[in-house]
């Protein structure tokens, strides 16, 4: 007999009237907005611009919710549409049941959609948001208390799990695996966090190392838990899911250093105050109509005493040229040369002759 153990909620919803508040649901919920809210210090903290985190967020979590439930009721498919099973249950997600392996891959895919929305490379962003992640994971696997899902082997310890009687389970106090992996995801967490400010991570290598760590605890996580799944030689799927991943990080982490050293210098475009705030946008764009406008009184104002400079040089000639011809008509009167050539100096001459 168990002296300690952590009890199990006696229910995972409770019912707000009409409205049920589904425990499992709140984990997925909070683990969410921390995971943008870390996320979205961490890309500040790189140059980013705030809310950018949370606008891509808005693409990759519903990709991520979708391939969640998509690998878990293709990996365990018997439980929907096995004989006696209602194919309906596939669609009920608050039951309990998301891979994070298939959430981790479609919703990169809404995520780059939104990075490819914003110009924002989906490596620096990742980047930003991997410890995030991990503490998500830390916060959603409660829900799997909530739902008395995803123990481990029977177990005295006095952290045990106490497990009622109910569908596909058996009364009893078991290993907590929803506890251990949470703890695991923090300390996943604080890893990430850590190498990132020490070895300045980039291009998508915090993200690798968080994904290699998590395979790391999830293997022997995984073998320590008891609920039906599929094996391959004897081992469980996602043993061998875990296998697999953390060898593609690893690599992933290795070929990155040395194809592509350092940290990005700059993760998103037009970092200026204009682009990111649209009333100090319109105030800058009415400076530059200001400026524009200033600019062209300056040049009328110019333009003014250039013409009055003009006008007084042509004023000056139109006064020289009636001087040389009033000079020209007194030395034809007075019997000075005959080869004068303007028309004012023949016409005194002309009338003498008649």
């Amino acid at each position: 007999m168990n002296l300690a153990y952590i009890p199990s909620p006696s229910t995972g919803v409770i019912h707000l009237g009409p409205i049920p508040l589904r425990g499992y649901a709140f984990c997925i919920i909070i683990g969410v907005f921390v995971a943008v809210w870390l996320g979205n210090k961490r890309w500040i903290a790189r140059g980013g611009k705030p809310g950018t985190v949370a606008d891509i967020a808005v693409w990759a979590v519903p990709f991520g919710l979708v391939g969640g439930r998509l690998y878990h009721v293709i990996t365990d498919y018997q439980l929907y549409f096995g004989e006696g099973r209602n194919w309906v249950d596939a669609f009920k997600i608050w039951e309990g049941g998301l891979g994070i392996w298939g959430a981790i891959a479609l919703g990169a895919v809404g995520a780059w959609i939104g990075c490819r929305l914003r110009g924002i490379p989906l490596p620096a962003w990742a980047d930003a948001l991997a410890p995030g992640i991990a503490l998500a994971q830390a916060c959603g696997r409660w829900g799997n208390w909530f739902n008395q899902e995803l123990y481990g082997r029977a177990t005295d310890l006095p952290w045990a799990v106490e497990i009622s009687d109910g569908p596909n389970r058996i009364a009893g106090t078991y290993h907590p695996t929803f506890l251990y992996e949470s703890l695991w995801c923090l300390g996943v967490a604080a890893l990430v966090i850590w190498a990132d400010r020490r070895f300045k991570l980039g291009h998508g290598r915090a993200f690798a190392l968080y994904v290699a760590a998590y395979c790391v605890g999830r293997g022997w996580i995984e073998y320590m838990r008891v609920d039906e799944a599929h094996h391959i030689l004897g081992v469980r799927l996602n043993v061998w899911t875990s296998i697999v991943v953390f060898i593609l990080a690893v690599v992933y982490l290795v070929l990155s250093a040395k194809l592509r050293p350092g940290r990005e210098e700059v993760v998103e475009p037009d970092r200026g105050p204009a682009a990111s705030d649209p009333a100090t946008k319109d105030a800058a764009d009415d400076g530059a109509k200001d400026a524009a406008a200033g600019a062209k009184d300056s040049e009328d104002g110019e333009s003014g005493p250039k013409t009055d400079a003009t006008a007084e040089a042509t004023a000056d000639a139109e006064a020289t040229a009636d001087a040389d011809v009033a000079a020209t008509g007194d030395a034809a009167s007075d019997g000075g040369t005959e080869d004068t050539v303007t028309a004012d100096a023949e016409a005194p001459k002309t009338a003498k002759k008649l």
